[in-house]
């Protein structure tokens, strides 16, 4: 395992690093506005492999598994626009608030991660500015415009969430977070009961708050948009077939909420 340990220069990402922000059908007409916080898992050439090994790296600690596929997929299902980000969480989580510890953490559930331990508050700006920034930029900017063009907006967060935690099997196949605003998520919630072959989280595997996440307090509530946020749980997700079965299921389940609800409410 290989990392750089000398003193972080002012630059984070460089030459032969990707942009971080991903976007698909930008020019999309679906109200909703889709976001993944935790899409990709790479690594900026600067920061080497952050003293984590390669099976590491692939587990959810570094990334929401499965959930770039059903992303992908349901915008161009419901013609939405995407916005994710392509660094791995363990560079900085985008769903956190800068400054909190799980922002750029130095473990993560029981995996260490040297990189991260002890670096200076200029390194900790170049993560911020240069990968966490960008993506929420890039966020507002859309919002910004779909508002200046009185066009209906509604946000909704993917992510996806591990079978076991800690031990504990977890039994749901999908669940529908929310905070305030509960409109979505309720509406989300009843179709997915009416699928007849889901076990549905009502805020599970998660609940969201001003504390634990950035995305939907932020974009969503702070902003007057109806919202919700979306876990999807991994093992369903991890092929190809999976990904394509939950995004049809999911992109006709929000074509028949667009439907119920009012366009005032839309409009935010």
């Amino acid at each position: 395992m290989a990392f750089n340990t000398a003193e972080a220069t002012d630059q984070l990402l460089g030459q032969g690093d990707i942009p971080p922000v991903h976007e698909v059908n930008a020019a999309g007409t679906s109200p909703f506005l889709l976001t993944s916080d935790h899409y990709g898992r790479i690594l900026p050439r600067a920061l080497g492999d952050l003293g984590v090994s390669e099976s590491e790296l692939v587990r959810h600690i570094a990334w929401d598994i499965g959930i770039a596929g059903v992303a992908e997929r349901m915008a161009e299902m419901l013609d939405a626009h995407l916005i994710a980000q392509r660094y791995s969480r363990l560079v900085i989580d985008c769903n956190r608030a800068p400054g909190v510890a799980s922002s750029i953490p130095v473990i993560s559930e029981a995996t260490a991660i040297p990189r991260n331990e002890g670096i200076s508050d200029s390194e900790r700006a170049a993560r911020r500015r240069e990968i966490f920034e960008p993506y929420h930029h890039r966020i507002d900017a859309a919002i910004d415009s779909r508002i200046h063009a009185k066009r209906p907006t509604v946000l909704v967060s993917l992510h996806s969430f591990t079978p076991v935690y800690a031990g504990v099997a977890r039994p749901w196949h999908i669940g529908a977070l929310y905070n305030r605003d509960r409109v979505l998520s309720q509406l989300l919630l009843k179709h997915l009961r009416a699928e007849g072959d889901l076990v549905v989280g009502d805020n599970e595997p998660y609940a969201v708050s001003d504390l634990s996440d950035y995305t939907i307090p932020v974009h969503g509530e702070a902003r007057g948009l109806v919202n919700t946020g979306i876990e999807i749980r991994q093992d369903l997700i991890a092929d190809q077939s999976g990904q394509r079965q939950w995004a049809e299921r999911l992109a006709r389940i929000f074509a028949e909420i667009e439907m119920e609800l009012k366009p005032e409410l839309l409009a935010g």
